[in-house]
């Protein structure tokens, strides 16, 4: 079956780095549009990061110039690279993997920046 697992959440001080990993098992993530979403208390969920199958990617506003988005298909693994934490990226993050036919979707690890 169809598996998402995230890692690499925790706390970290402001200004500091993250990388999250979204571990995939039963696709492909070479076949899939890649996305990161996050969702803070209180708050709706919003996009972060997407990865499309073709490699292009598009970031939120919020993460321009702080995140990376990436995948490595020999790993079968999605990564989002967080410079430059603010308190305002404190969220669980979850990772999306989206066909034309199907949306397959992780548990989520938390992040959380504070001092």
């Amino acid at each position: 079956q169809v598996q998402l697992v995230e890692s690499g959440g925790g706390l970290v001080q402001p200004g500091g780095s993250l990388r999250l990993s979204c571990a995939a098992s039963g696709i492909r993530v070479s076949l899939y549009g890649m996305t990161w979403y996050r969702q803070a208390p209180g708050k709706q969920r919003e996009l972060v990061a997407t990865i499309t199958t073709g490699g292009s990617t598009k970031y939120a506003d919020h993460a321009k110039g702080r995140f990376t988005i990436s995948r490595d298909n020999a790993k079968n693994t999605m990564y989002l690279q967080m410079n430059s934490l603010k308190p305002e990226d404190t969220a669980v993050y979850r990772c999306n993997a989206g066909s034309w036919r199907n949306d397959y979707w992780g548990q989520g690890t938390q992040v959380t920046v504070s001092s």
